[in-house]
């Protein structure tokens, strides 16, 4: 029998940055108290590329969640891929499930040849409050359609049916869709891929550093229409395509499209406190809470942006007026979450 002192255990499993390798990024004030602090990492890239301001661990891999959808609806687009407009910024979208998202998934699936029921993502209400109260009144359900992944599902079914590679396995990383799309991930980030692992929606997503995040979505944010390469030319139409279409890549009254509307920002905000935005200049912010709260997100780039002079005081200003940061009590505001970079 072996000693119970002695018992051999799984090693930990590989995990994001350390928090002693954190730095605060903002804070949470209730009636002048400091009620919270959250505590990550970021990086800015000045217009060129190059690094201008580094704070905390910014080399050790993260899990960008759905901050990667760009560069996976690259993937789609590379792969042969034909959309605009409205479809477009939803191949890149977290989209709040109202029935005009709905309506454009629909579009790209039925483009596609394709139904709801192809859609692997996990059915889900919408994340707008006034859609989803609408359908609680009409006894609907959680759908496919509605998951704030759907477009990013559909343009990745579009792409199968446009190379004739199976729509059931779509999803296996070893699906020769997500085979292209890593590849097209290590071209962009200027890494190889050594961590897979599934995404909340189901589609695999790859650890990266926030710098090798960081350096991707100033490819894709600075990338030009005219470029002679197809890569830039695709990832310069597909930022136009977020650019005029803001509802579409969150929604109304939601943190990315807010930031888009007022700032003319390119900006992707994913799961587990993470952020990339891309000023009109070309600087570009990565960041990552260690909480995994989103809620400071985009407050946090959007001041980072403004520290290194690519975006205005009171432009920013009057953007941080406009996002959910109040912290109320008695059903007034009696706080704010407030940036600290």
């Amino acid at each position: 029998m072996s000693d119970p002192l002695t018992v051999s255990r799984p090693s930990a499993p590989s995990g994001t940055i350390a928090v002693a390798d954190a730095v605060e990024l903002a804070v949470v004030e209730r009636s002048g108290f400091v009620e919270s602090r959250h505590a990550g990492a970021a990086i800015v890239l000045d217009p060129e590329g190059v690094i201008q301001l580094s704070l905390g661990d910014v080399d050790t891999p993260i899990l960008p969640r759905s901050s990667m959808k760009p560069l996976q609806a690259l993937g789609c687009l590379t792969a042969g891929v034909t959309l605009e407009g409205e479809q477009l910024a939803l191949s890149t979208a977290s989209h709040s499930g109202t029935d005009r998202h709905a309506g454009v998934v629909r579009e790209i699936l039925a483009t596609a040849g394709l139904g709801e029921d192809h859609l692997q993502c996990p059915p889900a209400w919408p994340g707008d409050t006034a859609t989803r109260d609408e359908l609680v009144r009409e006894l609907g359900q959680p759908a496919r359609v509605r998951m704030n992944c759907s477009g990013k599902h559909a343009t990745m079914l579009l792409a199968c049916t446009a190379n004739g590679w199976d729509t059931d396995s779509y999803l296996d990383p070893q699906h020769p869709l997500q085979v292209h799309i890593r590849e097209v991930i290590e071209r962009l980030t200027g890494t190889k891929i050594s961590t897979t692992a599934i995404d909340g929606c189901g589609a695999p997503v790859y650890a990266m550093s926030l710098t090798a995040l960081a350096r991707a979505a100033h490819r894709i944010g600075t990338a030009s229409e005219r470029s002679p390469f197809a890569l830039h030319r695709l990832a310069g139409a597909l930022v136009r395509a977020v650019r005029e279409n803001p509802w579409a890549i969150d929604g109304p009254g939601r943190p990315d499209t807010i930031a888009i509307e007022r700032l003319g920002v390119f900006a992707k905000g994913g799961a587990e406190g993470i952020m990339v935005m891309t000023a009109p200049n070309g600087a570009t912010v990565a960041l990552k809470t260690l909480d995994g709260s989103g809620r400071v997100a985009t407050a946090v780039a959007i001041r980072l942006l403004e520290r290194v002079g690519a975006l205005s005081s009171a432009d920013v200003a009057a953007t941080l007026d406009q996002l959910p940061l109040e912290i109320t009590g008695g059903g007034r505001e009696v706080g704010r979450i407030r940036p600290t970079v």
